[in-house]
């Protein structure tokens, strides 16, 4: 297996713009890019722009009639059908949409393949993580779920155990939903709680299909206002012993930057720098469990400026085996960059200052009045037992 990791990247997924007013602009894509590039991150990776996914790629998770409808909604907007959740104040109809949806899935898919293939040991694609998109409709700004699709391409090839882990302030309902039933794949989601963010589900008794699905969806609802220390505690009382116990050939990853404290759209208090350190254990895991094989894929993020730039080069500096230390001054080129697109200050280091984090070990106790060990409880009662696990 090559050691080197590859950075999907093609400018043309900056393309995927649902307006101006709309929360998701693309510039946080750009500005990611700028900022590897400021860094020389670009030199530590192979740089591969792949072709988009074609109709026979897209059918292995999405219906052939709404991929029909979103090439109609591409072709001429005012065409776009709202029965396929098109056209609407989420996801907005927009020219090329299809063109720009296949492009960052086809990018997620070229780079699962080529983990499995040995070509590289590591993968990342910022511009991927659309894991709302459900096999007949769009949904929470997603048009095609290119995290699905990679699974599922991995799934076509051969791999007979992959573990996805999503940290995006959302569920990721369309993923667990694409293999509610596929004992194959095992879904680990930690969110905001549902009574209080879209998409309204990923509760813990949300455990994958009775019968072979049984036991296969993970999901920690984490009360709102969450910060570093519960957040990085759920997920180190969840994820590393799920993993260690399923032992994926590959790990999938989904690094929506969405938990930080300034996103407009969310409820929880977590940090850059708890981000990072959620990113390293996803590698440490990757190697741990998955001989190295790890796809890492972006998602939400609407602090476009200060927190998705940031929090996205720290992943590519992890997987390329040269992390960005948090303490980093930022280049002054890149926030000549911010300056020039959005008229806005770029932030000065790659921290919050928050940088060590540190948690309470779910192994030295919990609190059962306490919330957030509630929500780990109830995660841990609902889905453990399911996968012969000590709850």
């Amino acid at each position: 297996m090559s050691g080197r990791a590859l950075l999907m990247w093609d400018e043309a997924v900056t393309g995927y713009d649902f307006g101006p007013q709309h929360p998701m602009d693309p510039v946080r894509l750009a500005l990611t890019m700028g900022l590897v590039r400021a860094f020389g991150l670009d030199r530590a990776v192979d740089v591969v722009a792949a072709k988009p996914a074609g109709d026979s790629t897209l059918r292995l998770v999405h219906r052939e009639d709404y991929v029909a409808a979103v090439k109609a909604a591409s072709a001429d907007p005012r065409h776009a059908d709202q029965a396929y959740g098109l056209g609407t104040v989420d996801d907005p109809a927009f020219a090329g949409m299809h063109e720009a949806s296949a492009l960052i899935a086809g990018q997620s898919v070229a780079a699962a393949e080529a983990v499995w293939r040995g070509e590289a040991e590591h993968a990342v694609n910022f511009a991927g993580g659309l894991h709302h998109a459900m096999p007949g409709g769009a949904a929470g700004f997603c048009i095609y779920n290119d995290v699905s699709l990679a699974i599922a391409r991995l799934l076509e090839l051969g791999v007979e155990r992959v573990a996805y882990v999503d940290v995006d302030v959302h569920h990721g309902d369309g993923v667990q939903a694409a293999f509610w039933e596929d004992p194959r794949v095992l879904t680990v989601s930690l969110h905001e709680h549902p009574r209080t963010l879209f998409p309204q589900t990923g509760w813990p008794e949300e455990t994958g299909a009775a019968g072979p699905g049984e036991g296969g969806a993970v999901n920690v609802a984490l009360p709102a206002g969450t910060g570093d220390a519960g957040w990085l505690r759920a997920f180190h009382a969840v994820v590393p012993e799920l993993l260690a116990d399923f032992r994926p050939q590959v790990l999938v990853t989904q690094h929506g930057a969405d938990t930080h404290f300034d996103d407009p759209l969310a409820h929880l208090a977590v940090s850059l720098d708890a981000q990072r350190a959620v990113q390293e254990a996803c590698h440490e895991l990757a190697h741990a469990c998955a001989d190295g094989r790890w796809l890492a894929l972006g998602g939400g993020g609407y602090a476009v400026v200060d927190v998705v730039p940031r929090s996205w080069t720290h992943l590519v500096g992890i997987a390329a085996h040269a992390p960005v230390a948090p303490e980093t001054v930022v280049p002054s080129s890149w926030r000549d960059e911010v300056y020039a697109r959005t008229r806005q200050l770029g932030p000065g280091r790659m921290t919050d200052g928050r940088w060590p984090v540190d948690f309470r070990a779910w192994t030295a106790g919990y609190d059962p009045a306490d919330r957030l060990d509630q929500a780990v409880l109830a995660t841990r009662r609902a889905a453990f037992p399911l996968r012969g696990l000590l709850a």
